[in-house]
């Protein structure tokens, strides 16, 4: 397969891998690994990235962790913006925020550096997979709770089927995926 002439939507369904009853039965997990393996088709990533928010007055961009730094890191430094960490409960080291969200099988805690984003700064968040929006909203909760203004989302994938796009649109309209299955 001749990845360079397909669009970068077509490159990535070329390489996401399915994955039957993971990490539970009846969950087909979308394995984005293998984009890893294949410098073609992460610099398309890239490349796409950059070309759809090189003209958004963005502040920053802030990852969640860990595949939100995947692609939000390189994105940050090809924009020339900060890169904010959003990270685990007992993860960062400095003075902190956190937020606590729930999850199907019970609740989950991210945080943030209390001076990782300014006041008023636009912030895009990122992260690879777009499901119930349950991360994503807890990050824009923290980048709200630090001044910041949600400036949109991005994520690799979303499954559409869960419609996490809901549980997003009180903090920004702006909700886009690559690839949506």
């Amino acid at each position: 397969m001749y990845l360079c002439s397909m669009t970068v939507q077509e490159q990535l369904k070329a390489v996401i891998r399915d994955v039957p009853d993971f990490p539970k039965p009846g969950i087909l997990f979308k394995d984005i690994s293998t984009i890893m393996l294949n410098p073609t088709v992460s610099n398309a990533v890239l490349d796409h990235l950059v070309a759809k928010y090189q003209d958004a007055q963005l502040g920053a961009i802030a990852g969640i962790e860990s595949r939100g730094f995947l692609f939000g890191y390189p994105l940050a430094m090809r924009l020339g913006l900060p890169f904010i960490l959003i990270r685990k409960e007992g993860k960062l080291p400095y003075d902190k925020i956190k937020h606590a969200y729930a999850l199907e099988y019970g609740e989950a805690v991210i945080e943030m550096h209390t001076d990782a984003v300014e006041k008023g700064q636009r912030v895009l968040i990122h992260d690879d997979l777009l499901a119930t929006g349950g991360s994503a909203a807890a990050a824009a909760t923290l980048i709200e709770k630090s001044g910041g203004v949600v400036a949109g989302f991005d994520f690799l994938v979303a499954l559409s089927f869960l419609d996490g796009n809901k549980a997003l649109t009180r903090f920004s309209n702006q909700i886009h995926s690559i690839v949506t299955y």
